[in-house]
């Protein structure tokens, strides 16, 4: 195993993606879309898609762009990592809500019940693609019209999958989790470190 930290482009706007690496011990350099890159319309949902298929494709597309971008602007090669993550409520995605009353309406949904948060992350390097995938479990407690509100007017389900963070306020919401609790942040620690050691970046 190399004495050096492990360097890699993130490609992904998520704070805590690039937090959870530092603390791995990971240098990154964003790799991020450029203004006229439709980079929210790689997630559109096809129909009848299951949610284990879709975060698989989307992670994989925007890595391939990444791949793409990194080309593009002449950039040192290097690996590449992509993640995304999806809230599934059985079949059905609940995806970044798009208004204050639209994050309420998913919290609704929610409350009380227990869903899956599936994340997927991709490593491009040296002409490979690896690819893992984390599973897990939430159950929200039952929530009040006022608690939803209060949530919501904290701004934090803003962009984020689910409209919740569980590393912030959400936290405060859930009853019991089973599976990844960083796969649930965004970048499962597991799979991550497989891919990884996969591409000869061992992290440990």
């Amino acid at each position: 195993m190399s004495t050096n930290p492990p360097w890699l482009y993130l490609a992904s706007q998520s704070p805590r993606r690039r937090q959870l690496l530092e603390q791995w011990g990971v240098r990154c350099e964003l790799l991020l879309p450029d203004p006229q890159e439709d980079a929210e319309g790689l997630e559109v949902v096809r129909p009848n898609e299951a949610p284990a298929t879709y975060v698989k494709r989307v992670t994989r597309l925007k890595l391939l762009h990444a791949v793409e971008r990194l080309q593009r602007r002449g950039l040192p090669d290097g690996p590449v990592l992509c993640a995304d993550t999806t809230v599934a409520l059985g079949r059905q995605i609940l995806g970044k809500p798009e208004s204050p009353e639209h994050a309420a309406q998913i919290l609704r949904q929610l409350s009380g019940q227990r869903h899956q948060v599936l994340t997927a992350v991709a490593l491009a390097h040296q002409g490979q693609i690896h690819q893992g995938l984390s599973r897990s479990t939430v159950l929200f407690a039952p929530l009040s019209e006022a608690r939803i509100a209060h949530y919501v007017a904290s701004g934090e389900p803003v962009g984020k999958a689910g409209a919740y963070g569980i590393q912030g306020l959400a936290g405060l919401l859930i009853e019991r989790i089973s599976g990844s609790y960083t796969g649930i942040m965004g970048l499962p620690a597991y799979e991550t470190a497989q891919l990884l050691a996969q591409a000869g970046l061992e992290l440990i």
